[in-house]
């Protein structure tokens, strides 16, 4: 058996914390995963794995031989990629990640146009309202809202969303329209169970932070849920504000507490950049990063065309 196979033998083991699972992953059986951990044992003169009755885990020397084999490895996947002219021409399995809303709205209408440009390029869209970790996930790009970062990111900015609360006009006219922070209290507010602020919402009074508990009477498992109650004139609620422009625009939702808002989070196009970046991820990159760098409902500093 070659190093190289010995190598993902053991990233596997190690990664999915078992030889039967390994064995599964390389679609293999246990006994030739086993085998090959004591090869690699043996020809190395030390123990990567310690193995009891119930669990497995790394030693300190398997530890340091599974950042080397990862190391190593990609560099095997990056020197045959280059061989087959990836690097200069966009192919391949592009993996793309973005919070379930945004990228339904703003990511997906780019992805066929950026598809049809690039016939060679075959694109998964992960669109999840959580934070995936891009080296464990396997994914090229990703669309962050926040100030959100991993090692060896490459970051280019498109835009802003502010956090705003909103109602639809109706409601505002019949409850009136609260002219602080506090008198949320009194209000019937809708939430989202996506969102991690369900107890208390967070404002800027005169340069100083202002918490303010919420009591919502109701809490859904999706953001547009919350939107098409406050949109009905249920009540209140609090998005981030590219979820509700088109509402806002159309006159459907009226935005309130403005001067309390905290500081806009960035919208980033982030990607790994440890080493040569693939074609089909830097025009990728820039090919969305054009497109959402475009959008008003994302820059609305933008100075009007003409």
């Amino acid at each position: 058996m070659d190093r190289f196979h010995e190598m993902l033998v053991f990233v596997a083991v190690a990664e999915e914390e078992g030889f039967a699972a390994a064995a599964r992953r390389l679609n293999t059986s246990p006994p030739s995963v086993t085998r090959a951990i004591a090869a690699m044992e043996q020809r190395i003169g030390t123990q990567l794995l310690a193995r009891t009755t119930r669990s497995l885990h790394l030693t300190e020397a398997g530890q340091r031989y599974l950042e080397d084999c990862r190391r190593i490895l990609a560099e095997l996947d990056e020197a045959e990629e280059a061989a087959a002219g990836s690097y200069s021409i966009p192919c391949g399995h592009l993996t793309v990640t973005a919070p379930v809303l945004f990228g339904e709205l703003y990511v997906a209408p780019v992805l066929g146009d950026y598809l049809d440009r690039f016939p060679l390029v075959n694109i998964n869209a992960l669109l999840v309202d959580r934070v995936v970790n891009m080296s464990d996930e396997g994914v090229d790009v990703a669309v962050r809202i926040g100030h959100l970062q991993e090692s060896g990111q490459q970051v280019h900015k498109v835009g802003q969303v502010r956090r705003v609360v909103c109602a639809s006009p109706g409601y505002l006219d019949q409850h009136g329209r609260p002219r602080h922070p506090q008198q949320l209290r009194e209000a019937r507010i809708a939430t989202s169970s996506a969102s991690q602020l369900i107890s208390e919402w967070q404002f800027v009074e005169a340069g100083q932070a202002l918490t303010v508990p919420i009591e919502p009477r109701l809490v859904v498992s999706a953001n547009n849920a919350a939107i098409n109650l406050a949109k009905l004139g249920w009540g209140m609620t609090r998005v981030l504000s590219y979820q509700v422009a088109a509402a806002v625009a159309a006159g459907e939702l009226e935005i309130v507490l403005e001067d309390f808002e905290p500081a806009p989070l960035p919208i980033q196009v982030v990607f790994q950049k440890t080493g040569r970046v693939p074609a089909k991820v830097h025009t990728f990159v820039d090919f969305l990063s054009h497109r959402l760098g475009q959008d008003r409902a994302l820059n609305p500093a933008m100075q009007p065309l003409g």
